[in-house]
């Protein structure tokens, strides 16, 4: 089962690596993770994707609190707001098969941010679900490269994830 976590982390050099150690050394996989600086240029968000059950994720949330830069962490519900940004370079060497991969891409609401002779590069910005898709979809023309970041997600409404006030 997959599980999202977030988690506010001290904005500095080594955070990730250590946190990524502490994955390591406890033998979890990480799906997915992204970091990125908040509103607080001292702390940044990660959003770590595990898969496994929620006796794993349990142990994993009680891990990364032990660590000194972890200020917070939260599990996100299936609810979250949670998107993935892809970039996809497909082979597309004739006006016909350029056509079919611009509607497709007008289908799922992407954006053509690359045009070659041979090649159209798609930036698609989702669900992981919605990525998955679009990727099957554009498959059969050939993609010559993509780029995924991972999901990026946070709680939905006025829940946020904040450090506790002192």
């Amino acid at each position: 089962m997959r599980h999202v976590i977030s988690a506010l982390v001290l904005n500095k050099p080594g955070v990730l690596q250590r946190i990524a150690g502490l994955f390591t050394r406890r033998g979890f996989n990480i799906s997915s993770i992204t970091v990125g600086i908040t509103e607080n240029p001292n702390l940044s968000r990660m959003t770590i994707v595990v898969n496994g059950d929620d006796k794993i994720v349990e142990q994993v949330i009680k891990q990364l609190n032990k660590l000194i830069d972890v200020i917070k962490v939260s599990e996100l519900d299936d609810k979250s707001v949670q998107r993935e940004l892809c970039l996809i370079k497909i082979y597309a060497p004739n006006e016909s098969t350029k056509s079919q991969v611009i509607q497709y891409t007008d289908v799922f609401r992407g954006r053509i941010v690359d045009l070659s002779p041979e090649s159209l590069t798609v930036e698609i910005t989702g669900s992981s679900d919605k990525i998955d898709a679009f990727v099957e979809l554009v498959k059969p023309f050939g993609i010559k490269e993509m780029a995924r970041t991972g999901i990026t997600a946070m709680a939905r409404g006025p829940k946020v994830l904040k450090p506790k006030s002192r």
